[in-house]
C-alpha cells in the first residue's frame, strides 16, 4: 500500500532531481568530516530496511547537502535519550531524528531552520474501539499511552491526552519508538503518540493492525541540532533554503510519503 500522507506543499507527480554539485552560492566547506547521529527508528525519516541498510527522507536530505556544501558525511547511531547530551557535548556534528524545535531544547542545543512541519497523531491497534479520539482516552483509566521520555510525544500525552502529571503510571516509557510501536501490537498499551509522517508510515505496512484515530493534536517543526555555537548552523539552513527553493524537499516528499512502499 501506497503511503497516503502528503505534507503540505508537495508537488504531485515531482521526479526525485540527482543530487546537485556544489552550489557556487553556497557555503564550500572544503572536504570537512561532519559527524551525523541519528536514531534509524522513525520511518520514513530514517529507519532500516528489510536488508538493514539504513535509508530514509533525512539521508537523502543531508547526503544531498553534503554535496551542495562539499562535506564528507559519516554517520552513527543512538538513542534518543542519548542524542541532545551528546550533539551538545560535541560528541557529534548534527542530530538528526525528526526532532521538534522547542524552546527548553535550544538552551541545550543549536536547531537549524525547519525542514519539515507535522502534526501529533493517535496510533492505535487496528480493531480499537474504546476510544475515539483524545477526551475518551483520557477518561478511561484503565487505557495506557506508550512514548519516550523527553519528546513531543511524551509531553503531548501529558499535557493534552492526561491530567498533566509527568508521574501518571498510565504513561509507559520505552527507549525507542519502535519498541512502543510493538507494546502497542502486543496490547501492552492501547495508544503510541506521533507525528503523522511516521504514524502513516506504520499504518501503510500494518496490513490493516493499526489504524489512526481523532484529529490532529498539534503541529511541530522538525530541525537539525547542533552543539551551541556551531559554524555548521548557517550553512545547513543555506542548504535547506536551497532545497526547498528548487523543489527537492518536495521530491523527497513525494518518494518517502507517497511512493514508498514500507516495508519491502
Amino acid at each position: 500500500m501506497k503511503l497516503a500522507y502528503a505534507l503540505a506543499g508537495l508537488v504531485a507527480g515531482a521526479v526525485l532531481p540527482a543530487l546537485p554539485a556544489m552550489a557556487a552560492d553556497l557555503p564550500d566547506l572544503k572536504g570537512r568530516e561532519v559527524v551525523v547521529v541519528t536514531e534509524n527508528a522513525f520511518p520514513p525519516l530514517q529507519f532500516l530496511d528489510k536488508s538493514g541498510a539504513a535509508v530514509g527522507w533525512e539521508y537523502d536530505a543531508m547526503n544531498d547537502m553534503a554535496k551542495r556544501l562539499n562535506f564528507k558525511v559519516k554517520y552513527e547511531n543512538t538513542s534518543w535519550d542519548a542524542m541532545i547530551p551528546a550533539v551538545s557535548e560535541g560528541q557529534f556534528d548534527i542530530g538528526m531524528t525528526g526532532i521538534t524545535i522547542r524552546d527548553d531544547r535550544k538552551e541545550k542545543v543549536d536547531f537549524s531552520d525547519p525542514y519539515m512541519h507535522s502534526e501529533m497523531v493517535m496510533l492505535v491497534r487496528g480493531d480499537e474501539s474504546r476510544f475515539t479520539d483524545a477526551k475518551s482516552f483520557g477518561a478511561d483509566p484503565k487505557l495506557l499511552i506508550a512514548a519516550q521520555p523527553g519528546t513531543t510525544p511524551f509531553y503531548t500525552a501529558v499535557y493534552e491526552v492526561l491530567d498533566g502529571n509527568e508521574a501518571n503510571p498510565r504513561v509507559k516509557l520505552f527507549e525507542t519508538f519502535g519498541a512502543g510501536v510493538a507494546a502497542l501490537k502486543a496490547g501492552d498499551v492501547d495508544l503510541v503518540l506521533t507525528d503523522g509522517t511516521s504514524g502513516n508510515g506504520y499504518v501503510a505496512a500494518s496490513e490493516g493492525k493499526l489504524k489512526i484515530v481523532g484529529q490532529p493534536l498539534g503541529g511541530e517543526d522538525y530541525g537539525f541540532i547542533f552543539k551551541k555555537g556551531s559554524d555548521l548552523v548557517a550553512p545547513i539552513n543555506a542548504a535547506i533554503a536551497a532545497m526547498k527553493a528548487d523543489g527537492t524537499f518536495d521530491a523527497l516528499n513525494k518518494k518517502w510519503f507517497l511512493d514508498y512502499k514500507m516495508g519491502e
